[in-house]
């Protein structure tokens, strides 16, 4: 008995030091002893800060039952409001609810304390960040720093603050919420809050100024909350440092270091706030796209989606780089319908105006990049643009100038955005937006200058490991082939069919046989390079999906009512990426179209390079040889039975 009394004391000590791990163990030694609830709600709170939640909420949910037996009704609404963060922070909403209402009911009767302060400003949070009433939500943070201040509660005070502050930069109030998120980070960073209380506002002020482009200012307070979290022997939601941390890492290039960092925030946080671990899962997803990890980073784009992120627009940017154009349209186009709030459309607007760019649909990406315009003029600081979303509105109009041959335009926004990016210590967006500059001064016929940007864009790409985009940079400089399966179709017989059917009943056949063709090119991942008068050139990154692509083409008009005979020839090979007039260059090219031209009435005639890279599955004729134009050598082909 003795040695438990001891070693309550011993807990006790601890965590009036906030020594938060021998406070668990002395406490777990204890709890044979008679603890008081004010012994259980330290031992809880041991308990969280030592990355045992699950053991926390049980304690808290004693804790409460002894105040609540006691008849001490502020003390057992205090753990009623923790309980409620606890549950909202793991995803239980109703039980956190529950918690709230509870709460409420035991303080209706008391005398204003500091608990009706926290009761305030977790009304406050939910609206916010869960039901979105920006107004109600600055209104609840107004009376609760005043409680706050009343009571002498600093923590209840600069939480208030800081809520404030998030809700007036959401709200278009940029410059007088970003002094309220200073004034109360300065007030964590001086040691006034405890560590819960740091913790969230340095979050919310990160996010803040990340929403805004004002990366400075991020990755200032982002140090500062590092240094406060690494100074803590603690588990859990120092986690949520972690992802920031690596969110600016990635910024600065430090790619494999960001993931490394990204990773370990996601296992120390685990389930203690549900949705900060889904962002670092989706910062993981974010890391590896630019690393060129497709398939690892689309696993971690899906954890964040199960743990109740949007996966996008990242997940709609790597269907893209994928090539899968049509999922990149769909997805991207999905998520900003049900996307309302202006910083989120804010997000998501840039990769629409990529992904419209790409799919050839330039009606789309000009209101997108209106949009996004008009989005950024409302989130200036100091009656200024962030470098960064400068930056982003200049790549947007740039890509659609590209697109549209105003090529002048480009080049003098596209290096307004590389000198912006560059300035930020951004240096993989730097190098992207170097490629783009490129091709706007080839267009010009400045390929001195375009060489100079592509070789300064490949080495920052090695530099910190972006492989895709390094081979890119290669293809455009004439060093390095890319291999793709090339298909070719073309209308048989369409001179005679445009005079049976007269102009106007051909142009609706011709726009009817192109939606079909460019559908199932994009469905099955692959990219229209050109269309070629009444047919199509398409790239694709496997012989299967090619393979596929024909066959639904096949079908496809086979189901109309009427439809002309097309025929598809494809050939599997390296090539060269020129400036994008006639993307794909070289034999494989010129083979997979003379393939093409051989071909028969609804056909699909394909290489045995290609046949044999499809892998099982598809039914064929017998291999035969053909000489086709061009080639000294007669080139073995089988015809796919699509039927």
């Amino acid at each position: 008995m003795a040695q438990t009394l001891d070693s309550l004391e011993a807990a006790r000590a601890a965590a009036a030091r906030q020594a938060w791990r021998q406070a668990y163990a002395d406490y777990a030694a204890a709890d044979g002893a008679e603890l008081t609830a004010e012994d259980l709600e330290r031992f809880a709170e041991a308990a969280w800060w030592s990355g045992k939640l699950i053991d926390a909420v049980k304690l808290r949910e004693r804790a409460y039952a002894a105040y609540a037996s006691a008849g001490d009704k502020r003390g057992a609404a205090r753990l009623a409001l923790v309980l409620s963060w606890d549950e909202s922070n793991r995803g239980a909403f109703s039980v956190a609810q529950g918690w709230f209402a509870n709460a409420q009911r035991l303080l209706d009767d008391e005398p204003e304390a500091v608990e009706h302060g926290q009761l305030t400003l977790t009304r406050a949070i939910n609206k916010l960040f869960a039901e979105g009433d920006l107004p109600g939500a600055i209104s609840d943070f107004e009376e609760a720093f005043e409680l706050g201040r009343r009571f002498g509660d600093r923590d209840t005070q600069m939480l208030a603050l800081v809520g404030k502050g998030r809700a007036l930069v959401k709200s278009g109030e940029i410059d007088q919420g970003l002094e309220l998120l200073d004034e109360a980070t300065a007030a964590a960073v001086s040691g006034e809050l405890q560590p819960a209380s740091s913790t969230i506002v340095y979050c919310i002020t990160i996010s803040s100024c990340q929403d805004l482009g004002d990366y400075r200012r991020a990755s200032e307070w982002t140090e500062v909350a590092n240094r406060w979290c690494d100074r803590l022997d603690v588990t859990g939601f120092p986690g949520a440092c972690r992802v920031h941390r690596a969110e600016i890492m990635r910024l600065r290039g430090d790619l494999a270091g960001a993931e490394e960092v990204a990773l370990a925030a996601c296992e120390e946080l685990q389930d203690f706030q549900r949705g900060i671990t889904a962002s670092g899962h989706y910062e993981i997803g974010e890391i590896r796209r630019r690393l060129g990890d497709f398939a690892a980073a689309e696993k971690a784009y899906g954890k964040a989606n199960e743990l109740g992120r949007e996966p996008q627009p990242g997940l709609a940017l790597l269907r893209l780089a994928e090539g899968k154009v049509g999922a990149a349209v769909a997805g991207i186009t999905r998520t900003l319908a049900e996307t309302e709030e202006p910083l989120g459309r804010l997000r998501r607007l840039p990769a629409q105006v990529e992904i419209a760019v790409a799919a050839g649909d330039l009606k789309t990406a000009r209101a997108a990049a209106a949009e996004l315009e008009s989005h950024v003029d409302s989130y200036k600081i100091r009656d200024r643009r962030a470098p960064a979303l400068d930056a982003i509105v200049h790549i947007a109009n740039g890509r659609i100038q590209l697109a549209e041959g105003e090529i002048d335009g480009a080049v003098r926004g596209l290096r307004q955005a590389r000198d912006e990016w560059k300035e930020i210590g951004a240096p993989y967006e730097t190098a992207q937006v170097r490629l783009l500059l490129a091709l706007a001064y080839r267009r010009q016929g400045d390929e001195d200058a375009a060489h100079t940007e592509l070789e300064a864009a490949l080495a920052a790409f090695e530099r910190i490991g972006a492989s895709h985009d390094a081979g890119r940079a290669k293809e455009l400089l004439g060093r390095e082939q890319t291999h793709r399966t090339f298909v070719f179709t073309d209308i048989v017989g369409s001179t005679r069919l445009l005079e049976t059917l007269g102009n106007a009943k051909w142009k609706k056949l011709l726009a009817r046989h192109n939606e079909l063709l460019r559908g199932r090119i994009e469905e099955t991942g692959g990219e229209v390079v050109q269309q070629t008068g009444d047919g199509f050139f398409a790239a694709f990154a496997s012989p299967r999906s090619a393979i596929e692509a024909a066959i639904a083409i096949q079908r496809a008009l086979d189901a109309e009512i009427v439809a002309p005979d097309v025929r598809i020839g494809a050939h599997t090979g390296a090539a060269f990426e020129d400036d994008g007039t006639n993307k794909y260059g070289g034999e494989a090219v010129h083979l997979a179209a003379r393939i093409g031209a051989t071909a028969g009435a609804g056909e699909i005639l394909v290489s045995r390079e290609t046949l044999d890279g499809a892998g099982a599955g598809f039914r064929t004729s017998e291999p035969r040889s053909e000489s086709v134009k061009g080639f000294e050598q007669p080139v073995d082909v089988c015809a796919v039975d699509w039927r």
